[in-house]
């Protein structure tokens, strides 16, 4: 199967893809749905459907930096009721089936006969149920820290420490359990984001959300920080750039962390709360159903892109303290061991988010260098 990009017609001037970051552009989803979309890069080159993760996240700029937007298209939606598209934060009919006949909408609406997915955390569900429901429209996949919907995955990033986080354990809007109680949390945090509005303690539940999403992001991070000098046994002088910077992205994580401890605290509603609300409300809905994925999917859509010689890139922080290694090594091991399987596997000096050095690099590396299916 070829990489080049097929129209089957031009699309309208309005759509035509440009080098870098835009205003989005909307087409119809049904429902009364409609999905915001940038296409970015280069109009004839190898087009790469970029999927944010999330659940309920948006795509951002930061997205396009692995691709050679002079050679590569980008093709960048906000899924379902996320980001900018509309209505925001419906819960109705948003499901993971939706989502990919979402993107078939689009591929269609676009004109695309094939491309590319990239896809990170909980967009690698998302790549992966579309690769499996349309595997003749991808030619090959780069998934950034599998996600796999395991219950240690999902209720390790609500749980509050005592220690760790005294803010959102001290907060009385913010529901805790035992360990064998953590799915009566999901469904609290549902009942309280299910206004129109975030109200008083909506507003408390996202900020108190986005320091845990941060603490865990923090983790990954800071253990990258600790082993950038001596992974690989670099020259001295080497190592010392690698852990500055390192050490930049966690400064500059671990600000961001203290102006949302200090935010905690504001009375007012700001635009940040309405835009948490809208994300975590979806992430919450998501996350409560395991992704809408049944026991087994992804393990079957992993399989069934293997058989077919789909080519794969699993590219996994070692210290990823949000998704386990664990997972893309799975997949991997499961993919490699059939006749057809084109599975690779990464593992840079990183945590779970796309912005540190260690994965921006070897996203860089693996998305611009060409593969070819079996």
């Amino acid at each position: 199967m070829p990489h080049q990009t097929v129209s089957h017609h031009h699309p309208s001037p309005n759509h035509e893809p440009g080098h870098g970051w835009h205003s989005p552009h909307f087409v119809a989803t049904g429902r009364g749905a409609r999905m915001a979309y940038r296409d970015c890069g280069a109009r004839g080159g190898e087009c790469w459907l970029v999927l944010h993760g999330g659940p309920g996240a948006s795509c951002h700029p930061g997205l396009l930096a692995p691709l050679q937007l002079g050679r590569q298209r980008a093709v960048l939606p906000d899924q379902r009721g996320a980001g900018q598209s509309r209505p925001a934060g419906r819960l109705a009919g948003n499901h993971t089936d939706q989502l990919v006949a979402d993107l078939e909408t689009l591929r269609r609406h676009l004109g695309i006969e094939q491309w590319a997915l990239l896809a990170g955390s909980w967009g690698t569900v998302v790549a992966l149920r579309y690769a499996q429901a349309h595997p003749d429209r991808v030619t090959r996949l780069v998934l950034r820290g599998a996600f796999a919907l395991k219950r240690r995955e999902i209720f390790g990033l609500l749980r509050a420490d005592a220690g760790r986080d005294r803010a959102v354990w001290r907060s009385p809007h913010w529901p805790r359990a035992p360990y064998s109680g953590d799915a009566r949390v999901l469904v609290r945090l549902e009942q309280v984001l299910q206004s129109g509005t975030p109200g008083v303690a909506a507003r408390h539940v996202v900020r108190c959300w986005n320091l845990l999403e941060q603490r865990s992001a923090l983790r990954g991070l800071w253990r990258s920080v600790v082993h950038s000098a001596a992974v690989g046994n670099p020259p001295p002088r080497e190592a010392g750039q690698r852990a500055d910077v390192y050490r930049r992205a966690w400064a500059q994580l671990r600000r961001q962390q203290r102006l949302s401890l200090a935010g905690l605290r504001q009375t007012r509603t700001r635009r940040a709360d309405h835009r948490g609300w809208q994300k975590f409300r979806i992430q919450g809905h998501y996350l409560r159903h395991k992704g809408f994925v049944r026991p087994g999917g992804l393990d079957s859509a992993a399989r069934g892109l293997a058989v077919l010689g789909i080519p794969s890139d699993w590219v996994h922080g070692r210290f990823d303290a949000v998704c386990p290694p664990a997972n893309s090594r799975r997949w991997v091991a499961m993919q490699q061991a059939l006749q057809n399987g084109q599975a690779r596997a990464h593992w840079p000096l990183a945590g779970h988010l796309a912005s540190e050095p260690g994965l921006q690099g070897m996203l860089a590396k693996v998305v611009r260098q060409p593969r070819t299916p079996a």
